[in-house]
């Protein structure tokens, strides 16, 4: 069962995600709040698997809630809500540790996609969100040829497996191998890409 948190200032939205979250049998709402500050203090007593937050609410905002929720509660993770895909509120949240970025107009569906590739370890983001990254982490890359052909068949199949989002479990399952070496797969990916983070990798996966 996937606890989540849902945080966001306006009621109705809270009750729709409520309604939805509890529609699944894998998904337990745990808490609702309706600002940051409430939302880091349900976050230390709920221990919810995904945190589900808005960016814009009065008081303590969705960034600094995300900050201050996983430098006391680094396991969860924060899964971000809005109306805003902007770069002024998308770098920003990553910045601060969310694990994944969805606009409020995405289908039910792909929310709920959302919190299940979350929980799992993913980085759920909206299409229109990770084309953006992808062309700004294109344009940002130095001109240098990029290191292709110095990953191995597995490497390239795993790297293909995380820019769609999967997590470590899910990628294991669809080449039939185990986490440990998926992980071992990733770590020498990342070295060899020059890759910081999973989302990093992700990136570079989806830019070239």
């Amino acid at each position: 069962m996937i606890r989540v948190l849902l945080v966001d200032d306006q009621q109705m939205i809270r009750a729709g995600l409520r309604m939805l979250c509890e529609a699944q049998p894998d998904v337990e709402v745990v808490g609702e709040a309706g600002n940051g500050r409430d939302a880091v203090v349900l976050a230390e007593r709920l221990a919810p698997d995904v945190v589900v937050i808005d960016l814009r609410m009065p008081g303590v905002d969705g960034i600094t809630a995300t900050g201050r929720i996983l430098a006391t509660r680094p396991a969860t993770r924060v899964l971000v809500l809005t109306t805003f895909g902007d770069d002024d509120h998308l770098y920003p949240a990553l910045t601060a540790g969310a694990c994944g970025f969805l606009l409020k107009d995405a289908p039910p569906a792909e929310l709920l996609d959302g919190i299940r590739r979350a929980a799992a370890g993913g980085s759920p983001f909206s299409e229109e969100v990770l084309t953006r990254l992808v062309q700004r982490a294109v344009q940002a890359r130095p001109e240098q040829p990029r290191p292709a052909d110095d990953l191995t068949t597995r490497e390239r199949e795993v790297l293909d497996l995380v820019a769609e989002g999967l997590s470590n479990t899910e990628i294991g399952e669809r080449l039939h191998i185990g986490v440990t070496t998926v992980k071992t797969h990733i770590t020498s990916l990342m070295t060899k890409t020059g890759s910081p983070n999973r989302v990093r990798l992700a990136l570079y996966a989806r830019g070239g």
